[in-house]
């Protein structure tokens, strides 16, 4: 694996979504070349075209509203780039990568990931400068 960085969500990269706040046990569903799951509370995302479920716990501490059905994701991700194909455990399943994408992780310590094409990766994140790490201008 690559070095993991910080990134955040470019401000103009919103989702869309609905919680199922339906009478269910959930569902099941394939997506990322595997049985994905979701349960009662759990968030229904459309992502730019791209459809999937975040769980409850996750959409609430990683997300904000900005007007009915429109959000945004304002915590930061922790990425790196995949070196070779592979799996990975999510809160809904599995989800297959291959080589060139990235590993994306909600926390720091590579807990709570997913992964996601190079590409589309690109167009949602950009990297996250720490607002302490001032310039080194002027200082010589």
């Amino acid at each position: 694996m690559s070095r993991r960085q910080r990134y955040k969500r470019k401000p103009e990269q919103y989702v869309t979504a609905v919680r199922l706040d339906l009478d269910t046990p959930g569902f099941a569903y394939r997506k990322w070349g595997a049985e994905q799951h979701c349960k009662q509370g759990d968030w229904l995302v459309n992502n730019a075209g791209e459809t999937y479920t975040v769980d409850a716990d996750v959409f609430s501490r990683t997300y904000r509203q900005l007007r009915p059905g429109a959000y945004l994701k304002t915590t930061p991700v922790w990425a790196e780039v995949a070196k070779q194909a592979g799996s990975i455990r999510t809160k809904e399943g599995h989800s297959h990568y291959e080589a060139g994408d990235y590993l994306v992780f909600n926390d720091e310590q590579g807990q709570d990931g997913y992964c996601i094409k190079a590409a589309r990766f690109d167009a949602l994140y950009e990297l996250d400068e720490p607002a302490d790490q001032g310039s080194w201008e002027g200082i010589w």
